[in-house]
C-alpha cells in the first residue's frame, strides 16, 4: 500500500478525473454555445501514461492561469513559440519539436492519455523545448497567449463533425480563426490539415475571408517537411484518400 508508483498512479488518476469535472463545470448554460477546442471522450490510460503524468507532469505540465504566460521564463531562453491545439496522442508534435529545436512549442489538449503519452515521447527524446497544458485551447488563446506573441499555430487533423447539423461545431469557424489571429505575430503562420475534403474546403474559405490573413499558396499548400506523416494518414494515402494542407500567414 506504501508503494510510491501506486501513490504517483493514484496522484495521476485524480488529476484526469478533475480535468474530466472541470471541463464538465465549463458546459454551456442553456441556449448557449460557446467556442470550445474539444468534445471530451472517454480514454483509458495505460500505466505508461499514468506514471508519466505523476511523475513528469510538475514539470512539463503548465497550470492554466489567467494571465500571459512568459516564455523566457518557461523554457528559459528567447525562441520563436508555436502553439498546437489537440495534439492527439502527441507523436508528431514530438517529431515536429524535435527537428526544431531552436523553435519552443506549446501543446493543448485535455485528454489525460494523449498528454500521458506525450509525456512519455518528451522523456524519450529527451525534449527541453515542449510543454503542455491540459486545458481548453480557446481559454488558453485568451488567458495565457499575449497577443502577436507567437510564430506560428497548429491544427491538424481537428473533428471534421461530418453530419451537417453538426457543422456548427467545427472548431476552425470565423470567430474562432479571428481570434487566433490577434496571437499571431506579424508574418506568423497558421497551418491547418485534414483529411477530410469538404472541412477542407470550408477551411479554405473560412482562413480566406479572414483579412488578417493571407494564403501562402494558390489554394491548399504542399505539406510542409515539417509535418510528420501519421499512421492514421500513410494508411489512408495507401487507400486513395486526400489530405489537405493550409498555411495561411499574419499579415
Amino acid at each position: 500500500m506504501n508503494d510510491p508508483r501506486h501513490r504517483s498512479a493514484a496522484r495521476a488518476r485524480l488529476a484526469a478525473e478533475g480535468a474530466q469535472t472541470e471541463a464538465r463545470a465549463r458546459e454551456p448554460v442553456a441556449g448557449t454555445r460557446p467556442i470550445r477546442s474539444f468534445v471530451l471522450r472517454a480514454g483509458r490510460m495505460g500505466s505508461g501514461q499514468v506514471r508519466a503524468l505523476a511523475e513528469l507532469g510538475p514539470r512539463f505540465v503548465l497550470p492554466f492561469q489567467n494571465t500571459p504566460l512568459d516564455p523566457a521564463a518557461v523554457f528559459g531562453r528567447s525562441a520563436p513559440l508555436v502553439l498546437e491545439i489537440g495534439f492527439g496522442m502527441g507523436d508528431a508534435t514530438a517529431q515536429i519539436a524535435a527537428a526544431r529545436p531552436d523553435t519552443d512549442f506549446i501543446g493543448c489538449e485535455v485528454h489525460a492519455p494523449g498528454v500521458g503519452a506525450l509525456l512519455q515521447r518528451i522523456d524519450e527524446r529527451g525534449l527541453a523545448n515542449l510543454r503542455i497544458v491540459q486545458h481548453d485551447a480557446v481559454e488558453v488563446l485568451e488567458h495565457m497567449i499575449a497577443p502577436a506573441s507567437l510564430a506560428g499555430i497548429h491544427v491538424f487533423f481537428p473533428d471534421p463533425w461530418h453530419k451537417k447539423k453538426h457543422h456548427k461545431r467545427r472548431l476552425i469557424q470565423p470567430a474562432f480563426v479571428a481570434r487566433l489571429v490577434t496571437r499571431l505575430a506579424p508574418g506568423g503562420t497558421l497551418h491547418c490539415a485534414t483529411d477530410w475534403q469538404p472541412y477542407a474546403e470550408q477551411m479554405l474559405a473560412v482562413l480566406g475571408a479572414e483579412p488578417g490573413l493571407v494564403n501562402t499558396a494558390n489554394a491548399y499548400a504542399p505539406k510542409p517537411d515539417y509535418r510528420p506523416l501519421t499512421k492514421f494518414e500513410q494508411r489512408g494515402l495507401r487507400l486513395g484518400h486526400g489530405v489537405w494542407d493550409l498555411v495561411f500567414a499574419r499579415r
